[in-house]
């Protein structure tokens, strides 16, 4: 058990990893470069012995947290910090295929057909295979799904692809030429969209290898990981169960006139057009499909205000509200009625009746 004196060597590149590497990435390496400096492998020179007693001490400190956060602290200066693709101990994510069914308060969907492809059964050709036409069949929705999804881990990947042999590197490079041919070069470009899809080829080729570097939470955990974008974009509306309520709210944010938008503004005053509120009864962290509806809406509303002849700094604040509506909106089955209300109140003051027929406040137009 590692503790007492810090160790006196920088411990990420003793396991040739990055700072914020996540606990998967740190048990990928520590178990190949074991299998490489083992005594058995490396034989029993002082040297060999040494860099095998060093691995070992460097996944002692970095696999725990407490220990990993003490030697951050002291040795590195690091303040506690967001470690990529790091999750409390026992994550795991709830992706289900309509997350929202079961959520307190949510209101009914027909549920879509699934075209999910089996990723589950069958050789890893067959299921390749699958996955490829899949892809090849993704809806515009489902591909800005993709893109606005939290990717897996970079870091991770690129720790496993160092420690692969020369066939499952190969296999990994054909899978993704193979991805290259079937997705718009223009949506290929985008991060979260190639890092998602790399990381559902990465489960189904390298599964074996994955399977020999990781045990049991690690590998469970890196599974989820991988296709939790995938899991979260497929047969999903784009903004949710209520994308009949964004795009009422879009369409009216479009039609707003100059009063209109002048008693929006007047109204949220007071309000940080940033804060995104999230729902008591739902996880941040956890409701990956909620989080990319939400986004998504944000990013649909604020695009559909019109801000032509309107001061920079007038514009920018009109966008940022308007995008709080949206993220509001597409998440309005988890709040309470109330909350919700409270939340669109200036919104829907601003576009009441009575409003429309009171005198507005003068919105700054740019000279």
């Amino acid at each position: 058990m590692a503790g007492g004196l810090l160790p006196d060597d920088d411990l990420y590149a003793r396991l040739e990893v990055a700072v914020d590497a996540s606990p998967e990435a740190i048990e990928v390496a520590w178990r190949a470069l074991l299998r490489q400096h083992h005594p058995d492998v490396a034989g029993s020179h002082p040297a060999a012995l040494e860099r095998a007693k060093r691995i070992n001490v460097a996944h002692d400190w970095l696999s725990d947290p407490g220990l990993r956060a003490r030697y951050d602290a002291e040795r590195l200066g690091l303040g506690p910090i967001a470690r990529g693709g790091a999750r409390r101990p026992g994550y795991r994510p709830r992706v289900a295929r309509h997350p929202w069914a079961h959520q307190p308060g949510s209101r009914a969907t027909s549920a879509r057909p699934s075209t999910r492809p089996d990723l589950v059964r069958g050789d890893p050709a067959e299921r390749l295979a699958r996955f490829l036409a899949r892809v090849e069949r993704l809806t515009p929705d489902e591909l800005d799904r993709l893109a606005a999804a939290e990717p897996p881990p970079i870091a991770f990947l690129a720790t496993v692809r160092r420690f692969l042999s020369p066939e499952a590197m190969q296999a990994f490079a054909d899978a993704e030429a193979e991805l290259v041919r079937r997705v718009p070069p223009d949506r290929w470009a985008e991060v979260g969209l190639r890092e998602g899809l790399l990381g559902v080829a990465a489960e189904l080729v390298l599964a074996p290898s994955l399977d020999d570097l990781l045990a049991e939470p690690f590998r469970g955990r890196a599974r989820e990981r991988l296709l939790r974008a995938w899991e979260a974009s497929l047969d999903q509306p784009r903004h949710g169960p209520n994308g009949a309520g964004v795009e009422a709210v879009r369409a009216r944010v479009a039609r707003l006139t100059r009063e209109e938008l002048a008693a929006f503004l007047r109204g949220s005053q007071g309000i940080d057009g940033a804060d995104r509120p999230w729902p008591e009864a739902l996880d941040r962290e956890e409701d990956e499909a909620l989080r990319i509806s939400a986004l998504l809406a944000e990013r649909d509303v604020a695009a559909a205000i019109a801000v032509a002849g309107l001061a920079p700094g007038t514009a920018t604040r009109a966008r940022r509200l308007a995008a709080r509506l949206g993220h509001v909106t597409a998440l309005r089955h988890a709040f309470p009625p109330a909350v919700y209300a409270g939340l669109v109140a200036p919104f829907t003051a601003a576009t009441s009746a009575r409003a429309r027929g009171a005198a507005g406040p003068e919105v700054h137009r740019a000279r």
